[in-house]
């Protein structure tokens, strides 16, 4: 391999060249020393928040066709509360399952034990909690909502095993979709050109207020500066349920769906403006969409006043809140336009 050195000191002849960097401009001095004094500042306060995570032992899910085999993994988590709660990534505590052991290193230097508290596919976030009876750092979680493209935010992780590597970057993009790794898209995902590599999983995105505005959770492999974080929006939200139950408690109605085009000629017919809705392919006999009156072959246009252009709309509106609750399903039966009264339940979780 050939290497070209970069900056070379050296010209023809090899006598030294003597060139000297000129001086920075005493205004972009100060704001080269603001923006340092930033970055330092959230990682003074945040850093010790960010622990390393090591998974060893325990079963894959019972879908998974490694089921039988032990599991481990590495990444990084968020103290979010001083008694030991940590937030990481499913895909690096949660798939190992209840029986993993769980271990947790601070950046003050301690070794503690941990077990998983909840984890979240769907959004591949999951909750650890310190076993032992310790008062540790924690960070804040802030609200997403607030963030601006080109903001600077600071990733704070263990990349590689490298402990309480700091890089920093901007928002990239907001509102993003990222697929999970059981299929089901994560919506309102932060992208970040703040460099994040293996290892990086589970680690805050953390803004210039010192707030944790994001999980990171993925890059896309061989592209340069794209990279993801859940937004802390949805961790807040993923932590509240499973702190409460142990899981995310997400509505069911007993269907399978497809997405598909309407036709011009339906869609004039219905009085419709979307191009897309959602047909029910097949429907559980005992589900709650049978009882209402669903058939296989109607065609889904709305759940509770919320338009359904594709299957993802139709897992998205189908909330924790909707659990018990009548919610108002319209339908196209042919070019009749019905409206049927529904009681969703709890989707079933996997084992």
């Amino acid at each position: 391999m050939k290497i070209i050195p970069l900056g070379n000191a050296f010209h023809g002849g090899g006598k030294a060249a003597a060139h000297e960097q000129p001086a920075l401009p005493v205004e972009d001095e100060a704001l080269l020393d603001a923006y340092s004094r930033a970055v330092i500042d959230v990682v003074d306060r945040v850093g010790p928040a960010v622990v390393a995570i090591a998974v060893r032992g325990g079963q894959a899910p019972s879908g998974n066709d490694q089921r039988g085999r032990e599991h481990g993994g590495a990444g990084s988590g968020v103290i979010v509360a001083p008694d030991g709660l940590i937030l990481t990534n499913s895909h690096v505590a949660g798939a190992a399952g209840h029986g993993a052991r769980i271990t947790v290193a601070t950046a003050d230097g301690q070794d503690l034990h941990a077990r998983l508290v909840g984890d979240d596919p769907d959004t591949d976030l999951a909750l650890l909690r310190v076993d032992e009876a310790v008062t540790l750092p924690s960070a804040l979680l802030g609200d997403s909502k607030r963030l601006k493209r080109g903001q600077l935010v600071i990733a704070i992780g263990n990349p590689f095993g490298f402990e309480s590597t700091v890089t920093t970057g901007v928002v990239s993009a907001l509102g993003r979709s990222l697929r999970s790794r059981n299929g089901r898209l994560i919506d309102d995902v932060i992208q970040t050109d703040a460099a994040l590599n293996p290892g990086n999983s589970g680690g805050p995105l953390v803004s210039s207020h010192g707030e944790v505005v994001g999980i990171n959770t993925a890059v896309i492999m061989g592209a340069q500066g794209i990279c993801f974080a859940v937004a802390a929006n949805t961790a807040n939200f993923v932590l509240g349920e499973l702190v409460r139950h142990g899981h995310v408690r997400r509505a069911f109605i007993g269907i399978a769906a497809q997405q598909i085009a309407l036709p011009r000629r339906l869609r004039h017919a219905a009085g419709l403006d979307q191009e897309r809705a959602v047909m029910a392919g097949s429907v559980e006999p005992d589900g709650s969409a049978a009882r209402a009156g669903l058939r296989g072959g109607d065609i889904i246009i709305r759940l509770d006043g919320e338009t359904i252009v594709g299957a993802d709309d139709l897992v998205r509106a189908l909330t924790g809140e909707k659990i018990g609750r009548t919610v108002a399903l319209e339908v196209l039966r042919g070019t009749e336009r019905l409206t049927l009264s529904l009681v969703p339940a709890e989707r079933r979780r996997a084992a």
